[in-house]
């Protein structure tokens, strides 16, 4: 097996006298998707954040591509192909999809000058093949007459235009509409398919379990639990769910099935 995405060893960060997170363990590997659950407080905005290079750890290690890395950075986790989806999407609102696609790394000619129709064209091209299939909608309709669910769409095609091995999905289907949520859902998993990887933290369960290869359980800064999705039904992680709010020893899964 090929070295993980990214891995975290043993990885720790505080704020004033309290952990956000301790001792944390975790690998992404190439073309899987790992649902992160837990309650608000949990850790994940912090993980998330700490992959990202928003922070740095307090100690412990992190791994990309198998090599340690030093002075991580945003900069050069995106460099390294990690591309993170936020809630609010950093998109602007009144500016057309092409422009979004590309802002901040445009396309130019070999004089400099913006190449707005080979911008047009990739995106049009990259719209269909993640599943963009309104016939009212293209590369030059605002960002604000999209649906929740199209907006995320539009960030996870950004992320794999540009070549993210692994893309960070920051709470993708909150606020949205069962039908919006279920096109988040398809959007992830074409990502997959283009080779990508994806962290899907979220606070819906079903949404959680249906995605994700690998379901890991995040409460009160450290990991309470991780499950192959095959070895673990959605009732039964509601239950080992409701067991780590109640205080209850931590529910693992098997780590010999976890590490096979």
């Amino acid at each position: 097996m090929s070295a993980p995405i990214v891995e975290l060893r043993n990885v720790s960060k505080s704020f004033g006298q309290g952990y956000a997170l301790k001792d944390v363990n975790l690998a992404v590997h190439e073309k899987e998707i790992v649902a992160l659950l837990g309650d608000n407080g949990a850790g994940k905005s912090t993980l998330i954040k700490l992959i990202s290079g928003v922070y740095a750890p307090d100690s412990g290690e992190i791994y990309v591509h198998g090599k340690l890395v030093n002075r991580w950075s945003s900069a050069k986790a995106r460099l390294s192909g990690i591309e993170t989806v936020y809630q609010d999407k950093a998109l602007a609102e009144q500016q057309a999809v092409t422009r979004n696609l590309f802002m901040g790394r445009e396309l130019t000619t070999h004089f400099g000058f913006l190449n707005l129709k080979q911008q047009r064209t990739e995106a049009e091209a990259l719209m269909r093949r993640i599943g963009f299939t309104s016939q009212v909608m293209s590369a030059d309709s605002p960002v604000a007459t999209l649906s929740g669910g199209e907006r995320e769409g539009v960030a996870i095609a950004r992320a794999l235009y540009f070549k993210a091995d692994l893309i960070i999905l920051d709470e993708p289907t909150t606020a949205l509409s069962l039908t919006q949520a279920r096109r988040v859902l398809d959007f992830v998993r074409v990502a997959k398919t283009e080779g990508a990887s994806s962290i899907f933290i979220t606070h819906n369960i079903y949404h959680g379990h249906e995605v994700g290869d690998r379901l890991i359980v995040l409460d009160r800064g450290q990991i309470a639990g991780e499950f192959r999705k095959g070895d673990i039904s959605v009732v039964e992680l509601i239950k080992q769910l409701q067991l780590v709010a109640s205080g209850a020893p931590q529910a693992r899964g098997d780590d010999r099935e976890l590490n096979s």
